[in-house]
């Protein structure tokens, strides 16, 4: 039986995606934040294993990190502690968001929106708006609709990283992908347990974005990966008006 997700990626999550340049992706984000001249305060959401949160807390931004999933969440507050990073990490879900407080950012990285069923993004972000101070900025991504149709979708990808090993098998649903997921970690005594999961990824286009975001009282402009492309993955960049 699958469980939910992260519930068997997420101690491991942010290993077993060292190959998409966290270092570029956070430099991205930083000097974003700089220009957009966002408040020195923040939450990132979505965080997984922390990556971005620790990035952000080292520029010098007062950060906490958000998940739903305690796994993931586990795995963010051991890494900060060894790399000395001071920040919190808090269980959260971006469509139910209620801070003690507004803060003058919130981040939300690597396709945290795309788990939000269409049906629920004028609420959420109706959400963050109210978490954000006036002025405030909201920064995200999605996966595109092109990445999750074409490249993702009725698509299996296999992975050996050595010390664990992923098997993924996605299915295009129209509206939705729809993702197995089976890793083997090899533990200490060099056997490897399996694990399971399934996730679900919502197709979002760009103009359903703006138009909710819009609806929701932000001020938004979309931009491509790293400022590029738009082809697989989409920037929003919103300030709440």
């Amino acid at each position: 039986m699958k469980n939910a997700s992260y519930s068997a990626i997420g101690g491991v999550f942010e290993y077993l995606n060292s190959d998409c340049d966290y270092s570029k992706w956070s430099q991205y984000l930083i000097e974003t934040l700089a220009r957009e001249k966002a408040g020195s305060d923040g939450v990132d959401i979505g965080c997984g294993n922390g990556y971005f949160t620790r990035a952000l807390y080292k520029a010098g931004y007062s950060v906490k990190g958000m998940d739903i999933s305690p796994e993931v969440l586990t795995t963010a507050t051991e890494i900060a502690r060894k790399e000395g990073v001071g920040a919190e990490f808090l269980a959260g879900d971006i469509t139910k968001l209620h801070l003690c407080g507004r803060v003058g950012f919130i981040t939300a990285i690597n396709d945290c929106i795309n788990y939000v069923p269409p049906g629920k993004l004028a609420k959420t972000f109706a959400g963050v708006r109210d978490s954000l101070r006036r002025g405030g900025v909201f920064i995200f991504d999605i996966s595109s609709e092109n990445k999750l149709k074409n490249i993702i979708g009725n698509n299996t990808f296999v992975k050996d990283y050595g010390d664990a090993a992923v098997m993924w098998l996605n299915t295009f649903k129209g509206d939705r992908v729809e993702m197995d997921i089976t890793l083997f970690l090899r533990g200490a005594n060099g056997l490897y347990t399996r694990r399971d999961e399934s996730q679900t990824q919502y197709v979002h286009t760009e103009e359903a974005i703006l138009s909710a975001l819009r609806g929701a009282g932000f001020a938004v402009r979309s931009e491509g990966d790293l400022g590029g492309s738009k082809e697989e993955r989409i920037n929003f960049i919103c300030r709440k008006q």
